[in-house]
Formats: C-alpha cells, sequence, structure tokens
C-alpha cells in the first residue's frame, strides 16, 4: 500500500522585483561596490535600493548560482522579470546606473545624461 502524495504548499511574498546576482562572480571580486567599494554587489543593491531581507521585501536581491558568463572583474545580474537580458557589472560600477540598466524603478529620477543617451539622444555640453 502507498502512501498518498503530500499537497502542495504555497508561500506569499511581497516582492514586486527579484535581480538575481551571481554568487560565484561576487566571490571572486571579494567586493567591490558601494561607497567605499568593500560591498558585494548583492549587499550594495539591497542597501542602496533599500530592499528589505526575507518574504516581506517588496524588491529581493538574491545571489543566484553561475551564469556561465564569468566575466573579469565583474559580476553577472539579472532582473527576473527580463531574463533574456545578463548584466555585466564592473567593479565600482555607479549603482544608480546599475538600477536603471536592470530596469528597477525605486521612484527616484533618472540622471538627466542618463536618459538622454537611454533615448538615442546625444547628450549636448552647455556651459553657461
Amino acid at each position: 500500500m502507498s502512501k498518498a502524495p503530500k499537497p502542495f504548499k504555497v508561500s506569499k511574498t511581497r516582492w514586486n522585483e527579484v535581480v538575481l546576482v551571481c554568487r560565484k562572480c561576487s566571490k571572486k571580486l571579494d567586493g567591490g561596490f558601494g561607497p567605499d567599494g568593500d560591498k558585494t554587489l548583492k549587499k550594495a543593491l539591497r542597501r542602496y535600493l533599500h530592499a528589505g531581507k526575507g518574504r516581506k521585501a517588496d524588491l529581493a536581491v538574491v545571489g543566484a548560482d553561475c551564469f556561465d558568463v564569468c566575466p573579469r572583474n565583474a559580476v553577472v545580474a539579472v532582473n527576473a522579470r527580463r531574463p533574456e537580458e545578463l548584466l555585466i557589472v564592473p567593479a565600482g560600477a555607479d549603482l544608480f546606473e546599475v538600477k536603471a540598466r536592470l530596469g528597477l524603478d525605486d521612484g527616484r529620477r533618472l540622471k538627466p545624461r542618463l536618459a538622454q543617451v537611454d533615448r538615442g539622444v546625444d547628450p549636448v555640453e552647455t556651459t553657461s
């Protein structure tokens, strides 16, 4: 006589966005992000985006297994909503630009130069 299979369970979260960061790249790089350059990309993004930990956070920044890209002096990250785009983030990259390139919106405005470049407009230097 066989046992009846256990029923599936569901655990709810408040996550609106999920960012996956390669653990292997992060370990090889050993920091390189944040104001002092001493944090991993995962920790720096969590702090910059005000992402909490666990299921009650609006945004989850999670370490993931290797994406098999393995760049030098960079870390691979991906927004789970756009899995077709793996972002290779060089060490010391501006977290504001990382946020914009991952397609995350936390209510902050884009820098004018970055917004122009993304729309295909050549930024023009003006002096007063």
